[in-house]
């Protein structure tokens, strides 16, 4: 969907402009020609303008709905916690603009369906801050893939494991361990990352399912989570994520008939292709602000030279993913 009425310099404006939006994002549309972050909002009018006077943001404001209606603003980018995705994107939609919701898209299926229905309804666009598609780390291994480097793809495998954090510890309030907001814990907001980029790797999946619990008992949503799924392509994938481990571990490995991958989702390792040419690492930096990549690939999408690799509808199909890993579908 491109939306062919939009000004020369599209203005976008931020519903919450929380740490997310400091360095990872908010940046970004400060850096990619075309774009400009023209308004920011947070419901602490001081922090918003404190924001907003750091960033050099022309407006900020402690009301959405003010934000979402001012004539200025031509596309919102909507970076509050999951529990507020459906909220906000209706209202988004509703005044006739392109949207991107920050990642996982809601806490359930069901909404990200809603979300999705309502954007298509007006031919808006509709993008979600799944930004691995887009960084050239990532990239490089989809091209490996696909140039047939590790022969056909048969299985995908991935192991996520941390220590607790002091907040866990302390009990302090939290949305991601929060089980009305995140059923999954830190599940929803992490394995999110790596099941979004498998399902780009290998197509959707044709089914999921997984075992979850609280073994820990610091919060109230899950904290240890594995799962078995298909992708539509024939390959298998398995995972397992643990956040109460004594150690970190971020494993991902993709086996093929000729060869492997490994790499990992969140660290800051280099690449790993083993074949029958030997082993070599590849090492890729991300950019700064990690979502550039994915903010530079809107500004295409909007203008009609390119088609962005993460939407409304692959983020709803990551949803449903977990949401079968943890049975929460009816």
């Amino acid at each position: 969907m491109i939306k062919t009425d939009l000004p020369e310099i599209i203005r976008w404006g931020i519903i919450g402009c929380g740490d997310v939006t400091e360095r990872k994002s908010g940046p970004a549309f400060q850096k990619t020609p075309g774009f400009a972050l023209h308004a920011v909002m947070r419901r602490d009018a001081e922090k918003a303008a404190d924001y907003a006077q750091r960033h050099g943001v022309a407006k900020h404001y402690s009301d959405a709905d003010a934000l979402i209606a001012d004539p200025d603003i031509d596309a919102v980018y909507i970076a509050t916690p999951p529990d507020t995705h459906l909220h906000y994107a209706l209202k988004v939609a509703a005044a006739n603009k392109p949207c991107c919701i920050e990642k996982p898209m809601a806490p359930s299926y069901d909404d990200c369906l809603t979300i999705c229905a309502a954007f298509e309804t007006l031919n808006l666009p509709l993008f979600v801050a799944y930004y691995r598609r887009s960084l050239p780390r990532f990239a490089q291994i989809k091209s490996w893939i696909n140039e047939g480097k590790i022969g056909t793809a048969r299985h995908v495998s991935w192991q996520f494991s941390r220590t607790p954090s002091l907040t866990d510890l302390g009990r302090e309030a939290n949305w991601r361990t929060d089980a009305r907001i995140a059923p999954g814990g830190y599940f929803d907001d992490l394995a999110s990352h790596g099941l979004n980029l498998f399902a780009h790797y290998f197509g959707d999946m044709l089914e999921a399912s997984g075992s979850s619990t609280n073994q820990q008992g610091l919060y109230s949503a899950k904290d240890a989570v594995s799962a078995s799924w298909l992708h539509a392509s024939g390959v298998t994938g398995s995972g397992s994520w643990n956040f109460g481990s004594f150690e970190r571990v971020d494993h991902v490995e993709i086996t093929g008939s000729e060869g492997k991958i490994v790499f990992s989702i969140f660290g800051d390792v280099p690449l790993t292709l083993t074949n029958a040419g030997g082993t070599q690492q590849l090492d890729i930096a991300h950019p700064e602000n990690i979502q550039l990549y994915h903010v530079r690939k809107m500004h295409e999408h909007l203008r009609g030279t390119g088609k962005h690799p993460s939407n409304g509808r692959s983020a709803a199909h990551t949803s449903w993913a977990m949401d079968s890993i943890l049975g929460n579908l009816s």
